[in-house]
């Protein structure tokens, strides 16, 4: 097991418009709604993967977030993954073609708000709140759990296909929970990525070929909601070339600054 400050790797761990409204269990609209088996609405819960494909404890926790994504396991929950390669591994024999400092950045962000000695992977996040090793698979699902009980914003999302390769977002955010005094609501939109794989040269998971979901592709801020009114924004993304268009979905959520916690989540596909 290597852990540092720096990083450690934790062994056994179209031309139609699309809409999505994901909304907070108990309100008046939701996405998924009681159909015959009787199932309740499930809470939108963003669920962040850190990974490395130079990490060799990582490839076990790509599973799991990717089992957590198909099989949605928790009742009260729809599982948003949000797959983020960190780049402190690259300089270790492989450089992970998914990764950004932007990432490893926003982890240590984490780090901080969240008062570890240091970021390691492979690492969950569930909704800005609780972390641990990416590989546990039953302490993901409580997480998810807890998560999806707590008191959510309205997140609504849109997304327009302009007839190129720019998409068109409408966000609005309303219903926001309070948020801690000095703190602020960003609204961040990221575009993610599934069903992509890597034949792993070098490093540590030399030999392996590798499999991905959610991968963000981009994320960025759009704005900053309050409590006072709603939060409205059409921001719009440029899509890359390289990106395969019916394997991309969009998230938006909702999260404060210092304390990181996420107040709200929406996801559509882009296909």
């Amino acid at each position: 097991m290597i852990r540092s400050t720096r990083m450690a790797c934790i062994a056994g761990a179209a031309s139609l418009t699309i809409a999505a409204t994901l909304i907070a269990a108990g309100t008046p609209r939701t996405t998924a709604r009681r159909g015959a088996a009787g199932r309740a609405a499930r809470t939108p819960v963003l669920v962040e993967l850190y990974t490395s494909e130079g990490c060799s404890s990582c490839p076990s926790a790509d599973r799991v977030l990717a089992d957590l994504q198909r099989s949605q396991p928790v009742a009260n929950a729809l599982v948003v993954p949000l797959g983020e390669h960190v780049d402190y591994w690259n300089h270790l024999g492989w450089a992970d073609p998914f990764s950004s400092s932007a990432f490893s950045q926003r982890q240590r962000g984490y780090a901080e708000a969240l008062r570890l000695d240091s970021v390691y992977t492979p690492q969950i996040v569930v909704n800005g709140r609780t972390e641990f090793v990416g590989s546990d698979r039953g302490r993901a699902m409580s997480a998810i759990a807890a998560a999806a009980s707590a008191p959510h914003a309205e997140v609504e999302l849109r997304a327009s296909d302009t007839g190129s390769d720019v998409r068109r977002f409408d966000v609005r955010v309303q219903n926001l929970p309070a948020v801690q005094r000095g703190d602020a609501a960003e609204v961040m939109l990221a575009i993610t990525e599934d069903g992509l794989r890597s034949s792993v040269a070098r490093g540590e998971n030399a030999g392996r070929r590798l499999e991905h979901v959610a991968v963000a592709r981009d994320l960025r801020s759009i704005g900053v909601a309050s409590a006072d009114k709603p939060f409205a924004a059409s921001p719009t993304v440029a899509l890359s070339p390289k990106w395969r268009r019916a394997s991309l979905s969009a998230v938006v959520f909702v999260q404060e600054r210092a304390s990181r916690r996420v107040l709200g989540v929406a996801t559509v596909p882009l296909r």
